[in-house]
């Protein structure tokens, strides 16, 4: 006996809208879609439901995907999320009686579980959701680290602009906060370049900075060991905790292989390059940071690594960057390079 379930998400498909306005009711359609917040009706637009196939036949009426999170499914997922049912057939009685179905002799019904989705943490989420990411370039994003002094992006293939990143509340937010801001998302990756995780930073599209939110960055899926990475992996680099830092030093020498831990936990924690001779760690001008440094540097040690701590003269690089200005860094900076790496990373006044 075949299940019932493929049959009767093909009948909520064909009453799409209509399951949408029960089920999704703080949404609203637009043309061949609906749009709200998420799977929970929250107000918004980060998911959209297919309301009627699309003429070329690759896109099916009854289908979602929340553009924040990667997520997707079909209208028995929404009814599911909707009622909280604990079971595939908990689920399919919620929708026969929303479809005027007649209940099926539950001693004939066979047993069917779907397969479950993947957690909206994992990389493969992260991967979903950095798929579905653009250029930074003529963004928000570009426009956001240019405000910071951040206009030499080579080699910035791991950074990208989500339009509308979905942004969860915290209980430290205010009431009403908004769950979709521009971001700027980071991959995260390993040694053979594998993404395993994502950094998100959530912008204000009006004020060009950080998004008012109580957490504007946070980050998904594997991050230990692993980190955002700019240019290849040399005997020579650089590490630091934060993006930021990290394009900081990089508008000075723009050439040196960088790695963001995105905490000093993780900092501590970054897999070596089999190549890798010297590090230099972008310190930050705090206790946890004086930490991180011995760990690391121990690490490194104990690996055939030089460390070679770099002080900013502020409280990080980004501030001295804005600041003091490129020349006055550029001449801080110099003093703390190998004499050698000097000639060969540092651009010339």
């Amino acid at each position: 006996m075949n299940h019932p379930a493929p049959e009767i998400a093909r009948r909520l498909a064909d009453n799409a809208e209509s399951v949408c306005r029960r089920f999704l009711s703080k949404g609203h359609r637009e043309g061949r879609y609906w749009l709200v917040g998420d799977v929970h009706n929250t107000p918004g637009r980060s998911l959209y439901v297919r309301l009627v196939a699309s003429p070329d036949g690759r896109g099916a009426a009854g289908k979602w995907t929340d553009a924040a999170t990667g997520d997707h499914g079909d209208l028995l997922d929404i009814i599911a999320i909707a009622r909280g049912t604990g079971s595939m057939r908990e689920t399919l009685e919620e929708a026969r009686h929303f479809l005027s179905l007649p209940m099926p002799d539950p001693d004939l019904e066979p047993k069917w579980r779907r397969p479950a989705k993947a957690p909206s943490g994992t990389p493969k989420a992260a991967g979903r959701l950095f798929g579905g990411s653009v250029s930074i370039m003529n963004s928000i994003v570009q426009a956001y680290l240019s405000k910071r002094a951040l206009t030499d992006l080579r080699d910035c293939d791991a950074l990208r602009f989500k339009p509308g990143c979905y942004y969860r509340p915290s209980k430290k937010d205010a009431p009403g906060t908004r769950r979709a801001w521009p971001a700027m998302i980071a991959a995260v990756t390993d040694l053979d370049g594998r993404l395993t995780g994502l950094h998100r930073t959530w912008l204000d599209p009006v004020a060009i900075d950080k998004a008012p939110v109580a957490y504007p960055r946070r980050a998904m899926g594997l991050l230990l060991g692993n980190g955002v990475r700019f240019g290849a992996a040399g005997s020579v680099m650089v590490a630091g905790e934060g993006i930021e830092t990290l394009l900081s030093l990089r508008q000075i020498t723009p050439a040196m292989p960088a790695i963001a831990g995105l905490s000093g936990a993780h900092l501590t924690a970054i897999v070596f390059p089999p190549q890798l001779r010297r590090l230099y760690v972008a310190r930050d001008d705090d206790p946890a940071g004086d930490a991180a440094d011995k760990t690391l540097a121990e690490r490194a040690a104990e690996a055939g690594i030089e460390t070679v701590p770099l002080s900013p003269m502020l409280d990080d690089f980004n501030s001295d960057l804005r600041i003091l200005g490129r020349d006055r860094l550029r001449v801080h900076l110099r003093a703390q390079l190998a004499a050698e790496d000097a000639v060969r990373f540092l651009l010339p006044a």
